[in-house]
C-alpha cells in the first residue's frame, strides 16, 4: 500500500443515501471501498482515519465559531466581529498526530470547546496513558509505545503531567464514606523503593474488606515509615472508623507490630487473626533449608487441629521434637499464639477464608508488577499514585467480582450465624 492521503474532494464526493439510520454503514462502506481502490492506507500517517479525524474536528470547530459569531461564512456581520482566518495546530489523537486549522475571530473572544486553547491531546490519549501506566509501563516505555504505534511524540514530562491528574481522584477515593459493618478486613503490604536522600524500602499498606454481599472492596492505601506500632495503627484504623465503619468481625494480618492492640481499641468486638502462611514463612527463616519440609509437616497438625486444645497438644509435640534445634521457631509461635488460635473455634467454611491473607494476594501481585517496573520513586506521593492506578485497573470486566462473590457465599452464611446477626446491621 502507498502512503497517499485522502483529498478533501474525495471525502466531499461520498454522499450518504437513504434513511438517517443507514448513514453510518453506507458512508463508512463507501469511504473504505474508495480508499482500497486507490491503494490508500486506512491507518497510520496520512491514512483515512487521520484525514477523517481532521475533517470532523475542523467541521466541529467551524460550527462552534458560527454559533459564536451568529452568522455563516461570507454573511454580513451584525455584531461587527468576523472571522479572521485560521491557525495551524497539531493535536495527538488515538489515530496519531493530526494537524488541524483552528478558526479565529477578530475580537479574539472565540473559545473553542472540542479542541480548547493550548490543548494538545484529545481525551482518548490521556485515557490510554493512564491505562498503560496502571499496567506497569514506565513513562519512557509509554512514550516509546505512542511513538512506535501512533507516531505521536509525547514526552515523559507530559506523561507525568497526565498521570498526576489522578491525584485528586485518589484523595477523594481515600476519604470516601464506607459501609457500617464488614465481616473481614485483610491487611497486608507491598514494599516500594523511595529515593529520600538515599534509596530505601518503604511499606505501602493495603486494607481489603469483604462486604456483607460477598464482594471485595479496597478501603485505602497508607504509606508506612518503618516505625509502625500501636500508635500508627490506631491512627489508620480510627480513620477507617471515622469514614463510617462501626463494626468489624475479624481482621486478618501478618502479625504487624501494634495492630492487635489498635484493633481492640477501635473495634472491641473484632477478632484479630494472624495469617498462618506468614507464620510458616517466618518459621522457615530460622531453619536450615533441608529441614523446611519436615518442619512444615510437623506444624500442619497444629493449624489443622479440630479444636484449640488439640492444637496445643500438637504444638507441645512439635516443641519436644524441634525445640532444642530451633528454639526460635517455638518462641515465634508462642508469641503469636493468642492471634493464631481464633480461627480454630470456627467451622470449616470460615477457617478456609480467614486463616491466611490469600484473599489479598492477587491484588498485591498486580501492585508488585506495577511497582517493580518503576525501580524506585522520587517521593511517597509518586509511589501511592502508582499503587492507586494499579488498584483502579483491577478486574476491568467484572468477572473476578462475580467469582469472588460466589466463593464467599458459604462463608458469609457461617459468619451470620457465628457472629449472631452483626452483619444484618449493615443491611438495614
Amino acid at each position: 500500500m502507498t502512503d497517499v492521503t485522502v483529498s478533501a474532494e474525495a471525502v466531499e464526493e461520498v454522499k450518504p443515501a437513504g434513511a438517517p439510520d443507514a448513514l453510518g454503514d453506507q458512508l463508512i462502506g463507501q469511504l473504505v471501498d474508495r480508499a482500497r481502490a486507490d491503494g490508500i492506507q486506512l491507518t497510520g500517517e496520512g491514512g483515512l482515519l487521520q484525514q477523517l479525524t481532521k475533517r470532523i474536528l475542523e467541521s466541529a470547530l467551524e460550527g462552534e465559531i458560527t454559533d459564536h459569531l451568529g452568522h455563516e461564512k461570507h454573511e454580513r456581520a451584525e455584531s461587527g466581529n468576523t472571522r479572521n482566518g485560521t491557525r495551524s495546530k497539531t493535536v495527538i489523537t488515538d489515530v496519531g498526530p493530526v494537524e488541524i486549522e483552528v478558526p479565529r475571530d477578530r475580537a479574539g473572544s472565540f473559545e473553542p470547546q472540542i479542541v480548547k486553547k493550548r490543548q494538545r491531546r484529545l481525551g482518548g490519549v490521556d485515557e490510554m496513558v493512564l491505562s498503560l501506566s496502571a499496567r506497569g509501563l514506565t513513562h519512557g516505555e509509554i512514550s516509546a509505545h505512542l511513538r512506535e504505534v501512533y507516531g505521536a511524540e509525547v514526552s515523559k514530562t507530559t506523561i507525568s503531567t497526565i498521570t498526576d491528574k489522578v491525584i485528586d481522584g485518589m484523595h477523594e477515593w481515600q476519604n470516601r464514606p464506607l459501609d457500617s459493618v464488614y465481616p473481614v478486613l485483610f491487611i497486608d503490604c507491598v514494599h516500594v523503593k523511595l529515593r529520600d536522600g538515599q534509596v530505601a524500602n518503604r511499606p505501602i499498606y493495603v486494607v481489603l474488606a469483604v462486604t456483607v454481599e460477598g464482594t471485595r472492596e479496597i478501603l485505602g492505601l497508607w504509606a508506612g515509615d518503618g516505625g509502625e506500632g500501636a500508635k500508627y495503627w490506631l491512627q489508620v484504623l480510627t480513620e477507617i472508623k471515622n469514614r463510617g465503619v462501626d463494626d468489624v468481625c475479624m481482621v486478618v494480618c501478618d502479625g504487624l507490630k501494634g495492630l492487635p492492640d489498635a484493633i481492640g481499641t477501635v473495634w472491641p468486638q473484632a477478632i484479630t487473626q494472624t495469617c498462618v502462611v506468614h507464620l510458616l514463612r517466618a518459621s522457615f527463616r530460622y531453619a536450615a533449608r533441608q529441614d523446611w519440609d519436615k518442619i512444615s509437616k510437623a506444624l500442619k497438625p497444629v493449624y489443622t487441629a479440630p479444636t484449640q486444645d488439640v492444637a496445643e497438644e500438637r504444638f507441645l509435640e512439635f516443641g519436644e521434637a524441634w525445640g532444642k534445634k530451633y528454639p526460635a521457631i517455638v518462641r515465634l509461635w508462642e508469641n503469636a499464639w493468642a492471634e493464631f488460635v481464633p480461627f480454630l473455634q470456627f467451622d470449616t467454611e470460615i477457617r478456609r477464608v480467614v486463616c491466611t491473607t490469600n484473599a489479598i494476594e492477587s491484588v498485591n501481585a498486580r501492585i508488585r508488577k506495577a511497582v517493580r517496573s518503576r525501580g524506585h520513586f522520587p517521593n511517597e506521593q509518586a509511589a501511592l499514585k502508582c499503587v492507586y492506578m494499579a488498584v483502579m485497573s483491577l478486574d476491568p470486566t467484572g468477572q473476578g467480582r462475580k467469582r469472588w462473590s460466589q466463593r464467599w457465599k458459604a462463608a458469609l452464611n457461617a459468619f451470620e450465624i457465628t457472629f449472631d446477626g452483626r452483619l444484618s446491621a449493615a443491611r438495614r
